[in-house]
């Protein structure tokens, strides 16, 4: 018999049809002799409800009292849940997260977990009980409500599992697994079977919008294995674990992320002085804007050109400060383009196969599409592209390093 923990998300959760179907996959697995903790999300649409009423109220809501609210869509959901699954027969008990007792910091609407009280868990368990936790939410030290931002849940899920050295933390999502790509891109992308923290970490991180780049952490941190699964229909998902042996002969690439929120601005003729880089980008940072791919060129008459990638939502804010350094260091212009994209291949096994940016390289050149940036890391390259050639160069890779193929 074997401790599970399974998040369900809010579309998993959309309708009074659908908490019932959960319930009878959780009972299921409670017939089949295991320890079931299930964590859920706020019905889908329900936390975008809840923050329309808030800014009808304030425009800007008071940060303690929109938790207060906010952390309601999941209390709905674990009371409906716990019932459908009385109505079956099987024992459940709902708790929200100051009643398990997740604590956390003070950050309202961001808060991050500190400790779990597992006793109370432990308890309802030992009892025969199926214990259907709010996820997304918790207490601080002075029993304040807070909520761990948008995507908690999954985070409450790898928490809760660490904490009670679960066998298995399963994310029950609308996709069956973790893909090789976007299959609404590349029609044959394949569903992983096994994939690393440490690449899906950075699949999460470069535009995968399967996990909650926060939960992977704090899985990999806890070493808690995750599978993804769908809640629509039946199948083995995709197992997110360490590193082993078994990985040493993995494929060269495990998938490749794209994102198109990306804006790209140059700064051109910098005098190329020591601290320039900081002048240029310390501002960009005060404002709270992150910074992504970053490129200096270094000129023969002593200036230089720094290009720097930003989420495209930034973009003006961005620009604006450059525009008054750039006249501060006495550079020639800045320029500007929020009609790029990036897209990134990613795999362990990069760390022991020799030529795959060459490969990379080739493939984009073969179909015509220039690459304008790149950053690499150990287990990643990253390019950033024309937006308008981005499926292209997509499909054109995953050919490349044959990720429809079954390993």
């Amino acid at each position: 018999m074997a401790l599970i923990v399974q998040k369900y998300g809010g579309t998993s959760v959309g309708s009074v049809e659908r908490i019932q179907a959960v319930a009878a996959r959780v009972q299921r697995w409670r017939n089949d002799g295991h320890d079931v903790v299930v964590v859920v999300s706020a019905m889908s649409g329900e936390t975008n409800r809840l923050i329309a009423l808030a800014e009808e109220i304030q425009p800007e809501p008071t940060a303690r009292e929109l938790d207060v609210l906010l952390s309601t869509g999941e209390q709905v959901t674990t009371a409906l849940l716990s019932m459908a699954l009385h109505s079956l027969g099987c024992s459940a008990v709902s708790l929200n997260g100051g009643q398990v007792r997740v604590l956390t910091d003070t950050a309202h609407t961001k808060a991050r977990i500190k400790s779990i009280d597992k006793e109370r868990i432990q308890s309802h368990l030992q009892q025969g009980a199926v214990v259907v936790v709010a996820g997304f939410q918790g207490v601080d030290q002075d029993n304040n409500i807070t909520t761990l931002g948008r995507g908690g849940s999954d985070t409450t899920a790898v928490a809760l599992a660490a904490a009670l050295s679960a066998s298995e933390c399963q994310i029950y999502t609308d996709v069956d697994g973790v893909y090789t790509t976007d299959p609404r891109v590349v029609g044959n992308a394949r569903r992983l079977d096994k994939i690393t923290f440490e690449e899906m970490l950075e699949m999460s991180s470069l535009g995968s919008k399967v996990l909650q780049i926060r939960a992977v952490e704090f899985a990999g941190k806890y070493a808690v294995p995750l599978r993804v699964l769908s809640s629509f229909e039946e199948g083995p998902g995709t197992l997110i674990t360490l590193e082993d042996e078994s990985t040493v002969e993995a494929p060269v690439i495990s998938g490749i992320a794209f994102n198109r929120d990306e804006a790209k601005l140059t700064v051109v003729g910098i005098p190329d002085i020591p601290g320039v880089a900081y002048r240029i980008l310390g501002p960009i940072s005060d404002a709270n804007i992150e910074v992504d791919v970053i490129v200096q060129n270094v000129a023969e008459d002593n200036t230089t050109d720094l290009t720097f990638t930003v989420h495209r939502n930034d973009m003006a804010r961005a620009a604006e400060i450059l525009q008054n350094t750039a006249e501060q260091l006495g550079a020639s212009e800045v320029r500007t383009d929020d009609k790029i994209a990036k897209l990134s291949i990613v795999g362990v096994g990069m760390r022991s196969h020799a030529g795959v940016a060459s490969k990379m390289f080739g493939a984009l050149a073969q179909d015509n599409v220039n690459i304008q940036l790149i950053t690499t890391s150990e287990i990643k390259i990253s390019v950033v592209v024309d937006e308008k050639f981005l499926e292209l160069a997509v499909r054109s890779l995953h050919e490349a390093f044959e990720l429809d193929q079954a390993v």
